[in-house]
């Protein structure tokens, strides 16, 4: 295919240049990375208006996965010119398989934000997804992004750790979000490489039977106007969580505030 088409647009041209001249494939190259994808793409969409076809290479695994490329498929797609998938290893899907998580129901949210507020406040919105929480995490970012996970997730969910996928250094940690801190600091091997941290998902009685900072921040606003029961009746419904546990919580709100005089 690499030798049928026009043009390679590819993310790290010296990567692909040295799998090209492995195979004797001539075909013209291009860099199309995210520092120039937003300024390339109308070039390479007119090429492709005028009948050139156009091969888009990532660095490694399949294109758009945590790479450039979407702006460019979703500018072909508008002007009705064919794209055609051909996937690549994926390290995701791979340290997926591998983990012990379940399967059926998996999210993949990228690099967590850098910023610590920033990415606790992520971990804190996810706590009740049911699905597997799949992330690439830099190994210079690792210990940090593992203690805010153990500040928002609780201590017995699984948490794996899969290092360096497919390479002669692959490791796969297995361990709890209470432990992992501990872990991570007593092997550095595990804070070096390509990393991809798995969180397991939250189970459906979990999600019934915690109280998160929003529940309550719902009931305060809805007892304003509701009664008590028909606040945590409304929750209930909103949430999924149980209707007792939110009477509870809502009549505690009531009594502290009868008590401040509010």
């Amino acid at each position: 295919m690499l030798r049928q088409v026009e043009v390679i647009a590819a993310e790290d041209t010296r990567q692909t240049r040295n799998l090209l001249q492995r195979y004797a494939v001539r075909t013209k190259l291009v860099a199309f990375h995210e520092h120039n994808e937003h300024r390339l793409v109308q070039d390479l969409i007119e090429r492709m208006l005028a009948g050139s076809s156009i091969a888009l290479v990532s660095d490694a695994g399949t294109p758009l996965i945590n790479d450039p490329g979407f702006e460019l498929v979703g500018a072909a797609i508008e002007k009705g010119l064919p794209v055609v998938p051909v996937p690549g290893p994926s390290a995701l899907i791979a340290a997926l398989t591998v983990s012990g998580l379940a399967t059926n129901r998996f999210g993949f949210y990228g690099f967590p934000p850098r910023n610590r507020a920033a990415r606790k406040a992520l971990f804190e919105s996810l706590i009740e997804q049911t699905g597997t929480l799949i992330f690439f995490e830099a190994c210079h970012r690792i210990i940090d992004c593992v203690i805010d996970c153990a500040e928002a997730f609780p201590a017995e969910r699984k948490l794996v750790i899969a290092r360096e996928l497919t390479k002669s250094h692959e490791t796969v940690v297995r361990t709890r979000v209470g432990d992992a801190v501990s872990l991570l600091k007593d092997d550095v091997n595990v804070q070096k490489g390509e990393l991809v941290l798995l969180i397991q998902g939250a189970s459906a009685k979990t999600q019934r039977d915690v109280l998160l900072p929003e529940h309550i921040r719902m009931l305060k606003i809805l007892l304003e106007e509701c009664s008590v029961r028909k606040t945590a009746e409304l929750v209930s419904k909103i949430t999924g969580v149980r209707k007792k546990l939110l009477y509870s919580a809502a009549l505690e709100i009531e009594r502290s505030g009868r008590d401040r005089g509010d």
